[in-house]
């Protein structure tokens, strides 16, 4: 029997679960192979005619790992499994296919060429391998043998596909899109796709892997643009085939010349700069340098056609700092600014036809800047809408098939695999004020007491870097002369009820006594030391990082941390830098070969996304022996699979303050929890700005002051609300002062966030109990709705809010979509809307357009000024007809190991639509300090009322803990 007939016989019998294994085989059977399967504990090992091993191995939930190699390797390929094969499934053989069968899924391997397909409960197909594409290809890295890897599923598809961790480029729904999975300071590669189709796959790799294209984009050649009568030069016919690059200094053209590709992309290209286009670098917004004396600015115009030899969408990748544009037959297809030292890659696409050129423009204002271009050619129809997975480094292939009815089964699928999300102390909830770092003890105290003297909440203040003398990075100490007592400063904090977070980082002076003990036992990566790389600080100094592969390293570096900074009584950890990230500019390649473990000597190209990961088990393990009566917390900007499990929450790195950076932190948010981390948060207003910003140029001022403004209102309604950056000051107090309206809506949201607190804790209690996702992109609640699949500018946060931020400069409306499945009410006007619409909706510069779901019951607590004041105090619970509704309550002591033990309280709440009817159920459980009894309001919201949660109580009871019916 051909391919086809294997493929239609397996679809046929396996949607009539029903059929025992050996009809199911019997429809599958052909001739005999040469291939051959055998039963393992837990699953099979299937040897196709080529001698290729294809190990699968179930789990009770129904998950398959997949392995494939010719020589099949033991153990896991990372750290980020911990869960173990455990099922024992039906194994069936007949000449064509093996099969294993669980209750909840099945999974087939053709004997002759080993290609998997796996089928759900129902016999719905979910994964069909697309044998060809299937690569284990030898290559040599450092002197040893690797495979680079690549398999291929669903050529063709149509279904959703979202996850792979945070990623800065507005990408959504996936299908159809290339996504690199490389850490970056803004990106985070977390290796699981999940599909509207009902399956997720978790890749378990840690090199450089590509998921869409398997290919990397190769800079981009043009063909030469033969200049007008109107261009500075002339030159003979036919222009030659290359970019026309023009260098200006001020408006004078200073140097030309045709250019291969557009290319400075790191330090090591800087090298190629024209001579005569050299000159002293400024912001092009001042015109004076650091002296304060004019200069003249730079700029770049590239210019060039592009011939395709094939129609379609064709897709660039632009890597750049400073101010660049790009336009196509003159129209601006991309405008972006992003700090010099944090150059990244932005997407764009061009539908182009074969033999038709298109006149491409690259407008740059370096600055001491980087750029590149890159680009891809489209992709067969049949590959570009498929599930690919392709990674530089391995030892197998090696992934794992996770099926489940819904997106929140296949975040749980996940979470099993990976490790359960941790608890998180309840004092996280709150806001949390950063600045780029105070710089004295005396800043930071007096930050916490504006806060405290105008009552505006707070709960957590953030010492960031350098609070160490300026040559010793790594020992994990302060300079006295500005923080002259750091035990004082905590205790300071803490009288005034607020936490305060130290920033720790892997990097070390090998001159300070840190530095030289982990050295003296092989412990420091010895590569940037010998490349000489220096810092940013002060003069410059030579720096690296610990090797967290070892064990031993692991317990030193936080010995070393816990004798310096725990004892002081900080409450948080900020862990940065921990992709790592040495050296902003160095290539690839570069950090590949630096980054090679000197305590495991596995090459750096085959670890590549995993360092993150290991950082943060070392360090949650020592401070859960530390401190083993309280929930510790990390903050880490970089996570790879498993990261969840180590007290660590997430954020997406250094952002630039622009409006666009705005709009893209909201999918980059919604697909990291897709993959899984339901713990992320983002600097509120970006954490580096432009001069035209950070100059305080007036003419700027009110567009800072809005995009700000803006970002506060999706802070308040992210997972973690946290203020950070750079210069301008961001503290409520400073940024607000002269601005009365901009001041009401900080203070208005910041305190609605502390009113909410019993909603959002709850939210994060179910995060760690029930594998929940706090931040959810509208296709996990509205999967059945089509036109909620793309859309990547609203989310559900919570059952019960959809927001919609406002992410346009003088925006006083937007579009919604509303979806379908559901009725909703405007939050700022109390009107109600049908779901499976478009609406036009209001968004005055202080408010955020919001709303609430029909059947919603959303709990609130009273105006606190930080997390532990009066925790157990009265409730408002506030319930929206519409639907039935219900919402579980969940409460503890806040920040001791006593959820552990079962020590926690819950009451659920029920809406009876019908009847116009509210339950509040039976409290089940205690722990210690839970009040007996409550004050409770109701708020039932039935019509345009005007500001919902402002709305008075209109029943009042006090609960003792006993169920209560209250008809409203």
């Amino acid at each position: 029997m051909g391919r086809i007939g294997v493929l239609d016989g397996r679809m046929s019998v396996l949607r009539k679960v029903s059929r025992p294994a050996a009809l199911v085989l019997a429809a599958c059977a052909s001739p005999a192979f040469a291939g051959s399967a055998e039963q393992v504990p837990h699953g099979m090992v299937v040897t196709t005619d080529a001698g290729e091993k294809v190990r699968v191995l179930s789990f009770a939930d129904g998950t398959f790992r997949v392995t494939v190699a010719d020589t099949l390797p033991e153990g896991h390929s990372t750290a980020q499994v911990v869960a173990e094969p455990d099922a024992d499934p039906a194994f069936s053989t007949t000449g064509a296919v093996a099969m294993l069968q669980t209750p909840h899924s099945s999974a087939l391997v053709g004997l002759d060429d080993g290609r998997l397909t796996v089928y759900d409960a129902a016999g719905k197909l979910l994964l069909d391998e697309y044998a060809p594409a299937r690569r284990l290809t030898a290559v040599t890295i450092e002197g040893q043998d690797w495979l680079a890897t690549r398999v291929q599923f669903n050529r063709g598809t149509d279904e959703g596909l979202y996850g792979l961790g945070q990623h800065q480029n507005r990408q959504m729904n996936y299908n159809g899109e290339d996504v690199e999975l490389a850490q970056h300071n803004m990106a985070i590669a977390l290796p699981y796709l999940v599909s509207t189709r009902g399956y997720g796959i978790f890749w378990d790799n840690a090199s450089i892997t590509r998921v869409g294209d398997p290919e990397p984009y190769t800079e981009l050649r043009a063909d030469g643009k033969r200049p007008s009568k109107d261009d500075t030069v002339v030159v003979s016919e036919p222009w030659p085939a290359g970019w026309r690059a023009q260098y200006f200094l001020g408006d004078k053209l200073v140097a030309e010349q045709l250019e291969a590709t557009l290319n400075y992309q790191y330090i090591r290209d800087q090298a190629r700069w024209p001579e005569e286009a050299k000159a002293a670098t400024v912001a092009a917004t001042t015109g004076q340098n650091t002296a304060g004396n004019a200069v003249q600015t730079q700029r770049v115009v590239w210019t060039g056609n592009y011939t395709p030899s094939t129609s379609g969408t064709h897709k660039f990748r632009l890597y750049s700092s400073s101010y660049v544009k790009v336009f196509a037959n003159g129209k601006e297809v991309l405008n972006r600014w992003r700090q010099n030292w944090n150059p990244w890659y932005h997407n764009f696409e061009l539908d182009l036809t074969a033999d038709k050129a298109v006149e491409l423009k690259v407008e740059w204002e370096p600055n001491a800047g980087y750029i590149a271009l890159y680009h891809a050619d489209p992709l067969p129809d049949l590959d570009r809408h498929s599930v690919s997975f392709a990674s530089e480094a391995g030892k197998s292939i090696d992934y794992y098939v996770v099926p489940g009815a819904d997106m929140d089964a296949l975040v749980a699928g996940y979470r099993r695999l990976t490790g359960q999300a941790s608890m998180m102390p309840r004092w996280v909830w709150g806001f949390w004020q950063s600045r780029q770092r105070y710089e004295t003890q005396a800043q930071l105290e007096g930050v916490l007491d504006s806060y405290r003297g105008q009552e505006i909440p707070i709960d957590n203040i953030v010492q960031d870097w350098f609070y160490w003398p300026e040559d010793q990075w790594g020992c994990q100490c302060f300079d006295k002369a500005r923080f002259p007592d750091p035990e004082a400063m905590v205790a300071d904090v803490h009288e005034k009820g607020a936490r305060i977070m130290i920033s720790v980082w892997p990097k070390f002076y090998p001159t300070t006594a840190n530095g030289k003990e982990l050295r003296d036992k092989g412990f420091l990566y010895e590569r940037p030391l010998a490349a000489g790389q220096l810092d940013w600080v002060g003069p410059g100094y030579a720096n690296t990082y610990y090797d967290p592969y070892s064990a031993e390293a692991r317990a030193i570096y936080f010995r070393q941390v816990r004798d310096g900074l725990v004892g002081m009584g900080f409450d948080a950890w900020w862990m940065d830098a921990t992709e790592p990230d040495w050296h902003s500019n160095l290539s690839v390649d570069e950090r590949k070969y630096q980054m090679a473990s000197p305590t495991t000597g596995v090459p750096g190209a085959a670890i590549f996304n995993s360092y993150p990961l290991v950082h943060a088990e070392g360090m949650a393990e020592g401070l859960r022996a530390a401190e083993p009566k309280q929930r510790p917390f990390i903050l880490t900007r970089s996570g790879f699979g498993g990261i969840q499990r180590t007290s660590s929450a997430l954020w997406s790195g250094d952002v630039a303050a622009r409006w666009d950076d705005l709009r893209d932190q909201i999918s980059a948010g919604l697909n990291l929890g897709l993959a899984g981390m339901p713990y992320w948060t983002h600097d509120i207003g970006g954490f580096a700005v432009e001069d035209r910003y950070s100059k305080e140029l007036p003419e700027a001022q009110p567009e800072w002051r809005e995009l700000y403004t803006r970002w506060y209102q999706f802070g308040a309604f992210s997972p973690l609300f946290r203020s950070h950056g750079e210069y301008p000051q961001r503290e409520t107090p400073i940024i607000a002062r002269d601005d009365p309206a901009m001041m009401e809506s900080l203070v208005y949201y910041d305190k609605l966030r502390y009113r909410l607190l019993p909603y959002i804790y709850t939210l994060g209690a179910d995060a760690h109990f029930n594998d929940g996702t706090m931040m959810r992109a509208l296709v996990m609640d509205f999967e059945a709705d089509r036109k909620a699949w793309d859309v990547d500018d609203e989310y559900m946060f919570g059952p019960a809010l959809l927001v919609a931020p406002a992410t346009e400069f003088e925006a006083r409306e937007r579009q919604v979509y509303l979806p379908g499945g559901a009725n909703w009410i405007e939050v700022l006007t109390g009107k109600r809307l049908a779901g499976g619409q478009q609406v036009t909706v209001a968004a005055p510069r202080e408010r955020i357009p919001l709303f609430v779901r029909a059947g919603s019951i959303v709990p609130m607590g009273p105006v606190v000024q930080w997390t532990g004041q009066d925790p157990q105090g009265p409730l408002t619970i506030h319930v929206f007809p519409g639907a039935d509704g219900s919402f579980t309550l969940y409460e503890d002591q806040g920040t001791d190991m006593g959820y552990a033990r079962g020590e926690f309280a819950r009451i659920p709440i029920t809406w009876d639509d019908k009847a116009r009817r509210l339950t509040i159920g039976k409290r089940e459980g205690s722990f210690p300090g839970m009040a007996a009894t409550r004050e409770i309001g109701v708020v039932v919201h039935d019509g345009p009322e005007g500001p919902v949660f402002e709305q008075d109580a209109s029943k009042r009871v006090t609960y003792s803990g006993e169920a209560l019916e209250l008809p409203l």
